[in-house]
């Protein structure tokens, strides 16, 4: 990401944009801030919000009218936040008052002619920059004598005069000063500026004036066109715009750059009202609000953000952020040199699942960003190894020869079509897929094949290229093997993965096809109301998730969909690799999911099913009705753990083999032959720490005749530690029965080096 495609992306994000409070107001007032400090009774914090915004804030927060009322976003639940009178409130009764300190003096002379809002606002802003400013006018007070007695006293009015003498301000009332002194002004100071209802451009024959800087033909002399029908607020932003004018003007610099949006503009923040509920305004009483009344017409302020794609997304709510800061963070994590890559765990925890996508109202892709992030990672080898090895070797497992088929269905010797179950199915359930084979077999003509085998989706996810363009190779090789037959595949990821890697396949989803056979299914028991889960990778797949919902009514399963569902449907954690950068999130994610949905599940992903079942909800696979096993409650089993998985996978091709296709199975290792038992506190750190039963006893074998052992004398256990792979890993066990009872196991990377002298 280089920096105009960090800004590209910056941009797409809305939540760092104003409210429409703020946008819409002369002054931009933080309307949003300011209630939410009423609101928490924090009446001086509130006031300091106004004071740093406003001119002469006891006059203006008094002034106001209120403008921006009518540009609310709560206008269309219950009625505009009373800000106006808010404002007046705040005044009234701050206690504290923010110092005001001007800058140190920049030696330039100004001179300010009128002393209306304008003029007194534009000595206000420059006077507190450090400018020595003079204000040529008949009287110091004109400009507030016109406005309400009952709201602006004598006294806040000297009060806010004697601050401006504090800010290198001074005022010459000689008198109206007429166009000759104005004039001659230009000529003896650095820059003028000219209140408009003293004079406007055309009173002065000055044609030429550029209504976005105040700037005249005449250089250093800033004026306005026809200003008597402004409002007071408008009136002191004009004051406002031509102090910044002489700034700019003084300092060299453009007077035009970055002021697109000084005048109120249309900000481009999105804030959902879908579940806001209408709220009546609280009255104003003719004295004004009292505290309590302040404080609940401000908790009426719906403190406008986005934050949609955050609300909804619990990857992007973890990490305290949103995905404009996220996109800075992962361009500076790229930039690093030397040095501890901060934000690689963040990159890694994105289910890249596209929710964000879809809900964001300027379509923020926050996973292209995290897989773009993932692959410069692993470039530039700085791709953690522990980040997602695991999910390479269960990739690799599930390609290997103890697992892995390529067949013609029995008895034929082409392939019209071929089933690609997926990994994740034939670790999960793989009774349900010997009796989906089997059925499509009976069904179809032409002669069905079968592939197990990994899709390649972990190099995908984890921004391996090489590796994925590699599994591709392999699978492609495969395909062809069969006769480039039409692939049906169970697993929504499965699809994603081929039509993104073999993209000259024709692919189905099972689905599609078992639909399309409803009249052929067997009989399957009834089952009540469930809720459906669509997988995360079929969210763009309108075709497949129509499919199911049609399969799903043909079987006479009722069902309903949860909030977030279809196109805007909530990964299971299980998507992008979450579970091996991030097991805890994994975890809450699965959770948060589990908790939307009001009943039993039902999907057609094998590991939505299996992550839904390990945080406690209730869910059935589409083949448990379709193919049911007998099981009385199919909605109960338990979701294999990782051992259990590898097995499963295993057992699975041993009875294809010898029940489809009457052959021998690969034989089994030698280390596979060691008999261990595990009590419950092993096998749950097994779990924790993804050590399998195949590591345990590898283990346990490569001591089998070493003397390599520490007895722990109290207990009589025994450590021992092999490093099969790039992993150490430790374990401890006493013997029982002849076999090994291990208590505890561990694992690590370190290399623990020494020898004996």
């Amino acid at each position: 990401m280089d920096q105009k495609n960090l800004r590209d992306w910056e941009a797409k994000c809305t939540q760092e944009e104003p409210p429409k409070c703020k946008a819409r107001c002369p002054l931009h007032v933080d309307g949003r801030e300011f209630c939410r400090l009423l609101t928490a009774g924090k009446i001086d914090k509130a006031w300091a919000v106004l004071c740093k915004t406003m001119p002469f804030p006891a006059v203006t927060a008094r002034l106001c009218n209120g403008d921006c009322q009518k540009d609310c976003l709560r206008a269309e639940k219950g009625g505009g936040i009373e800000l106006a009178a808010l404002e007046r409130f705040a005044a009234e009764n701050a206690k504290r008052t923010p110092i005001l300190r001007s800058l140190p003096p920049k030696n330039k002379n100004i001179a300010i002619f009128g002393a209306n809002l304008s003029g007194l606002t534009a000595a206000w802003d420059l006077g507190k920059k450090g400018f020595t400013v003079v204000v040529f006018c008949e009287n110091k007070r004109e400009g507030f004598d016109c406005l309400p007695a009952d709201r602006v006293s004598d006294e806040i009015v000297e009060k806010e005069l004697a601050q401006l003498g504090k800010m290198n301000v001074s005022f010459a009332e000689h008198g109206k000063p007429d166009p000759q002194t104005i004039m001659a002004a230009s000529q003896s100071f650095d820059a003028v500026f000219i209140d408009p209802l003293i004079y406007n451009s055309t009173q002065l024959g000055l044609s030429e004036v550029d209504p976005a800087t105040l700037q005249t033909s005449i250089d250093l002399l800033f004026a306005s066109p026809d200003a008597s029908e402004a409002s007071p607020i408008k009136l002191i932003a004009l004051g406002r715009k031509g102090a910044l004018s002489i700034e700019r003007k003084l300092q060299k610099a453009s007077l035009t750059a970055g002021r697109d949006r000084e005048a109120p503009f249309e900000t481009r923040l999105f804030t959902n009202l879908s579940k806001v509920e209408p709220v009546d305004p609280v009255k104003v009483p003719a004295e004004g609000y009292s505290t309590e009344q302040a404080r609940e017409e401000a908790k009426r302020c719906l403190l406008c953000e986005c934050m949609e794609c955050v609300n909804n997304c619990v990857y992007l709510e973890e990490f305290k952020s949103y995905p404009k800061a996220y996109a800075r963070q992962i361009y500076n994590n790229a930039s690093i040199v030397m040095g501890t890559r901060m934000a690689n765990t963040m990159i890694n925890s994105c289910m890249l699942c596209g929710l964000c996508e879809k809900i964001c109202p300027e379509n923020f892709a926050m996973q292209d960003i995290c897989l773009e992030a993932r692959q410069d990672l692993v470039d530039k080898g700085h791709m953690p190894p522990s980040a997602h090895e695991f999910a390479f070797r269960d990739m690799d497992f599930a390609d290997s020869t103890a697992c892995a088929v390529v067949k013609h269905q029995p008895g034929a010797s082409q392939s019209k079509q071929v089933f690609f179950p997926g990994c994740q199915l034939s670790a999960s359930d793989p009774g349900a897929l010997e009796r989906t084979y089997a059925h499509l077999c009976s069904v179809l003509e032409g002669g069905t094949g079968l592939m197990l085998r990994c899709c390649g989706a972990p190099a995908d996810w984890a921004g391996q290229k090489e590796m994925f363009s590699r599994k591709m190779d392999s699978l492609k090789r495969d395909w062809e093997a069969l006769g480039r037959p039409q692939i049906i595949a169970a697993c929504p990821s499965c699809i994603e993965s081929i039509q993104k890697g073999l993209p000259e396949a024709q692919i189905s989803s099972l689905w599609s096809v078992l639909s399309s056979e409803t009249g052929r299914l067997p009989q399957h028991p009834e089952v009540k109301l469930l809720s459906l889960q669509d997988p995360c990778t079929a969210r763009d797949n309108h075709e497949l998730m129509n499919d199911v919902r049609l399969l799903l009514s043909a079987l006479d399963v009722t069902f309903e969909e949860p909030e977030l569902s279809g196109t805007h449907t909530e990964c299971c954690g299980f998507g992008g690799l979450l579970a091996n950068a991030n097991q805890p999130l994994s975890e809450k994610a699965a959770l948060r999911r589990a908790e939307h949905l009001d009943h039993d599940g039902v999907t057609y992903c094998a590991m939505c099913r299996d992550m839904l079942s390990k945080a406690g909800k209730r869910c059935r696979h589409i083949l448990d009705i379709i193919f049911p096993d007998g099981n009385a409650d199919p909605a109960g089993r338990t979701a294999p753990g990782y051992s259990d998985r590898r097995e499963n996978r295993v057992r699975l091709k041993e009875s294809l083999l010898r029940n489809t296709w009457d052959d021998q199975p690969v034989p089994r290792n030698d280390y596979e032959s060691v008999d261990v038992k595990f009590t419950d506190e092993a096998r749950a750190m097994m779990e924790t720490r993804r050590i399998l039963l195949s590591d345990v006893q590898k283990t346990l074998h490569s001591v089998q005749d070493s003397k390599q052992v520490l007895e722990n004398t109290d207990t009589g256990h025994k450590l021992v530690q092999c490093r099969p792979v790039t992993v150490t890993y430790w374990v401890e066990y006493e013997m029982e029965g002849g076999a090994y009872l291990v208590h505890r196991v561990w694992s690590h990377r370190m290399r623990v080096m020494g020898g004996v002298s």
